[in-house]
């Protein structure tokens, strides 16, 4: 089977259902080994070794000052999403992350809390919040270490943590391509033919594509 190559309106190849249905199952061989191997790797995850956050670190929030037990609400584990703040310019990969950010309830009946923390000033971050109509738990951490301590080098990241008592630890962290992974827009693209459309991609010739992060927008921000 060939790619079908047309220009601009290039799309994959017709063929009959049978030969739809083979290809289909010869591709579904390798993502059953590859749904495998992320289970082995969560396994291997599950078992990391952790360290020790027994700083006094200083987030603010909407009910003021908080540390880093309050943002487990109550829950054994806490995930935070590091969200970049390079000034007035809002991060649109950050923002888009917190756009695919559902319903925490799910989390919640796991024992688990889901919070943003930024450097910013939280008088922004609440503006920025409520103009996105996220409902998701958002600090500033502009007079704490959190982010320096957890290496996001003023970038972003993903950090998971577990608590014993009032003892805290870090048991995780992943930045770039391993928190584009968790991104369900991203995911859904990747099912499609086109993919997400971007240049680093491989795609058959033809196919529409532009540089990676120039298309990206905060969501109210897109014409059309």
């Amino acid at each position: 089977m060939s790619d079908r190559i047309d220009g601009p309106r290039a799309l994959p190849a017709v063929v009959s259902p049978e030969e739809w249905q083979a290809a289909r199952d010869e591709l579904l061989v390798k993502e059953k080994e590859l749904t495998r191997a992320l289970d082995a790797l969560a396994a291997e995850r599950r078992r990391l070794p952790m360290v020790r956050f027994g700083k006094k670190y200083v987030f603010e929030g909407p009910d003021g000052e908080v540390g880093l037990l309050d943002l487990f609400e109550g829950r054994r584990q806490l995930v935070v999403y590091h969200f970049m703040w390079p000034g007035t310019h809002h991060c649109p990969g950050c923002s888009s992350f917190t756009d695919n950010i559902g319903d925490l309830a799910h989390l919640h009946a796991r024992d688990t809390s889901l919070a943003l923390v930024s450097d910013g000033p939280f008088t922004e971050i609440r503006a920025l919040k409520e103009r996105m109509g996220w409902t998701v738990p958002w600090y500033s951490s502009r007079h704490g270490d959190l982010n320096a301590d957890c290496g996001t080098g003023g970038g972003f990241g993903l950090s998971v943590f577990v608590r014993d008592g009032d003892d805290v630890f870090r048991t995780y962290y992943t930045t770039g391509r391993g928190v584009d992974r968790l991104r369900i827009d991203f995911n859904l693209l990747d099912l499609t033919p086109f993919g997400r459309q971007e240049t680093w991609e491989d795609s058959p010739e033809g196919w529409p594509q532009s540089p990676p992060y120039q298309w990206w927008r905060l969501h109210d921000e897109y014409d059309g």
